[in-house]
């Protein structure tokens, strides 16, 4: 125990070398992020906009009709209750809540930018679908009678969309928080967007097209977020991320 005392400090100028390392290769790096960004932020964009066009011109009608057909040929009575739980994970009801505890264990935590882009993101996404749904007043499918309930417009899909935003910010403070568990959160939060956008065709509440594009718009928005969150926080001096990294336990 005597000794503990000199390893710690003996320890800390290598650490101290460490951050400030990390520090000065964050500048050259945010070029490149902000690119990539950017790049799957056009891409998307870009997306979005084609299927727009073909749905405006009903180009995919016979598509969208044909698969959401295939999939009520291959209903099955255990699926039914496991797509109504899946895509009850996708609703604004369980989303808010999972925003508030998260907004609320960062404000205990006194970070106080990133509980405000928390719900920056998560309103805008919210805001955005809305105003996207009334500017495209596409009608949902009626190919069979609903098992769940739904209203307003269908293009694009509120729940893959807001979903994807949403489940991405919580997937991005999970990396940041425990990085070495970055594929493990990254593979869940695929899994979970993807299964609520398929939860949504199967019950027959949005066509396909709806889903595609509302995974293009948020993606859009999710990128937007975390470019001006990450720029936010490189202009103010701070280390990028929604929170700082578990610290390692001092040598003993």
């Amino acid at each position: 125990m005597a000794g503990q005392p000199w390893q710690e400090t003996r320890d800390q100028p290598e650490q101290n070398k460490t951050n400030n390392a990390d520090r000065r290769s964050w500048p050259a790096l945010l070029p490149v992020l902000w690119l990539g960004g950017l790049a799957i932020a056009a891409f998307a964009l870009w997306g979005f906009v084609e299927l727009a066009e073909q749905v405006f011109q009903e180009a995919t009608a016979t598509l969208d009709q044909g698969i959401l057909l295939w999939l009520r040929q291959h209903h099955q009575p255990w699926l039914t209750p496991v797509a109504i739980a899946v895509t009850g994970i996708g609703e604004p009801g369980v989303l808010l809540g999972i925003c508030l505890l998260l907004s609320g264990y960062l404000l205990s935590q006194r970070r106080w930018s990133e509980a405000a882009w928390l719900a920056l993101g998560a309103s805008g996404a919210v805001g955005l679908n809305a105003w996207l749904k009334l500017v495209f007043s596409r009608s949902r499918p009626a190919l069979w009678e609903r098992v769940v309930s739904v209203d307003y417009y269908s293009f694009p899909s509120g729940h893959a969309m807001v979903s994807l935003v949403v489940y991405g910010l919580v997937a991005y403070w999970l990396v940041r928080r425990w990085p070495q568990y970055r594929w493990a959160f990254g593979l869940g939060y695929g899994l979970v967007v993807v299964a609520i956008g398929l939860s949504r065709l199967y019950l027959g509440v949005h066509w396909p097209t709806d889903v595609l594009a509302g995974y293009a718009a948020g993606l859009v928005w999710l990128m937007a977020v975390l470019i001006g969150f990450n720029g936010l926080a490189y202009w103010r001096g701070d280390r990028p991320g929604l929170t700082q990294p578990v610290p390692s336990e001092p040598t003993r």
